[in-house]
């Protein structure tokens, strides 16, 4: 082997390394900070607990556990399908006069920042949600639509990516068969390409579930049990954001603990969607 190979080899093992090394420091900070005050306050009063007064050293965080699981079930309602029919559109139906336009403006909407989408949220979806549906507007739904929004670019170029990588053998083998091009498409082409769409949408989860300063905008940030979609919540993210600057102490410490829960809420959402995709594969 070359000088130059066992250099470029150490190179990329080091970034490897590296990649460990930073979720291996997350793990230890957020375990260290946080864990300490869950013991104090206690798991099933912090965890199951439905009143967040740190003036009262009341820190239940159970209606921002309920806040996150709603909002962010209710952008992959709305975003997972849109951006995966999207996707589909794209790579095997989309004119390429047409794709030249679409795939540059779904890459800008992978690049606007968070602020800019609360900002038009807040200028458009929440009057139309006032206007239309009652309530004030800063609500479950308000906020559930806008991570729709937000997740759709890495849904789509992600699965659009999957797609496209799928050897045309299957597609023409369907074709052969005597099977429609919607249907050679959705049963042969999509399955093949399950694992790409699978790692699309933990991504998009994982940003649904992790956004901050859109939600902040437009959820209400009313620390209480979500009671419909027309009513505001506060998420896992906007209690930290809200309380951090000015919390001290066992205050401070439960919002180091609120990530830990933030945090193992995402390990549970990858591992649950690698279970599925290798049952899948095994299927397959």
């Amino acid at each position: 082997m070359k000088k130059s190979e066992y250099i470029m080899k150490a190179v990329f093992l080091t970034a490897a390394a590296m990649s460990v090394l930073a979720v291996a420091l997350i793990c230890i900070f957020l375990l260290k900070g946080g864990l300490p005050a869950m013991l104090e306050i206690g798991p099933v009063n912090f965890l199951l607990g439905t009143v967040w007064k740190p003036g009262n050293d009341l820190y239940g965080i159970l209606p921002m556990i309920m806040g996150s699981l709603c909002v962010t079930a209710g952008a992959i309602l709305l975003g997972v399908p849109i951006g995966l029919l999207a996707a589909v559109y794209m790579a095997c139906f989309c004119p390429k006069k047409l794709y030249k336009i679409l795939s540059p403006c779904v890459q800008l909407l992978a690049g606007i920042p968070s602020v800019v989408y609360g900002f038009f949220a807040m200028v458009v979806i929440v009057p139309f949600v006032r206007d239309f549906l009652g309530g004030s507007g800063n609500s479950m739904l308000t906020a559930s639509i806008l991570l729709g929004l937000m997740i759709l670019p890495t849904i789509i170029m992600q699965s659009e990516a999957s797609i496209r990588a799928v050897s045309n053998t299957c597609y023409e083998g369907s074709l052969a068969l005597g099977a429609t091009k919607e249907r050679s498409v959705f049963k042969a082409v999509l399955p093949a390409a399950r694992s790409g769409v699978m790692a699309g949408i933990v991504l998009g989860i994982g940003r649904a579930i992790g956004e901050t300063m859109a939600v902040v905008m437009v959820a209400g940030n009313q620390p209480r049990m979500p009671k419909g979609i027309l009513e505001g919540v506060r998420t896992m993210t906007t209690n930290i954001v809200m309380d951090m600057a000015y919390a001290t102490d066992l205050h401070r410490e439960a919002l180091i603990a609120t990530a830990v829960v933030l945090f193992g809420f995402i390990l549970v959402i990858n591992l649950t969607f690698n279970l599925l995709n290798r049952k899948g594969e095994k299927k397959s």
